[in-house]
């Protein structure tokens, strides 16, 4: 029997998801392993360091959430909120944290965004659209979206913080079957995630490149 066997039947993506998923991500940063890190350092192989990956975590749910949050007149586009860098060819970002406040009001900063967007999920009509350019979403899409982003990014930021970290095979499921459906089944779910999005390898399965997309449009 694989780990896949024991999975409940694989459902839709919902608020409650998405609040358990920033949960576990926001205790791994608030381990005394991680207080104490250098997040200077690269997160995995990602091109941002681990503190300005935190602060990209933030802005995706800030973004999601106020997706929502706009329904008239229709959305077709992000809103123009106006993004900054902190230097030439650092990544733009509407959402960052005082790095005066430490590690700890950064971490702050991650949950008080994941809340904002999880209320959005929550209180959205099923019929509210929120803009991506892989696809205008519903609410449950936004949810999963905000799901990938908090187990992939907890991932980058455990390999730059010398942690390790799995995201749970249900949650991982989940998302992969609500955004990814084109992803084996019969593959351990957080490794399938992990290799989706180009960060692992699947045995037999040709290695997904950092152009991967995901499929957030209603099905």
């Amino acid at each position: 029997m694989t780990s896949t066997d024991l999975l409940p039947p694989i459902g839709p993506v919902t608020a409650d998801d998405l609040a358990e998923g920033l949960r576990l991500v926001v205790a791994l940063l608030r381990q005394p392993a991680a207080l104490s890190a250098d997040w200077s350092r690269p997160a995995g192989t990602l091109d941002m360091d681990c503190w300005e990956t935190a602060e990209h975590l933030a802005d995706c749910f800030f973004f999601y959430g106020t997706q929502l949050a706009q329904q008239s007149p229709p959305v077709e586009t992000f809103l123009s909120f106006v993004e900054h860098r902190s230097a030439p060819g650092r990544p733009a970002s509407v959402i960052s944290s005082e790095r005066e406040s430490g590690v700890e009001g950064l971490v702050q900063v991650v949950e008080a965004c994941g809340a904002l967007h999880i209320a959005m999920v929550r209180t959205s009509a099923p019929e509210a659209r929120a803009f991506h350019p892989m696809g205008t979403t519903d609410p449950e899409g936004s949810a999963a979206m905000g799901l990938v982003e908090l187990f992939v990014h907890g991932y980058d930021l455990s390999c730059g913080l010398g942690l390790h970290w799995t995201a749970p095979a249900g949650l991982s499921a989940r998302a992969l079957h609500r955004l990814f459906p084109d992803t084996p089944a019969d593959t351990d779910p957080w490794a399938t995630l992990l290799w989706a999005t180009g960060r692992g390898d699947l045995p037999g399965r040709e290695r997904v490149t950092a152009d991967w997309r995901w499929h957030s449009a209603p099905r």
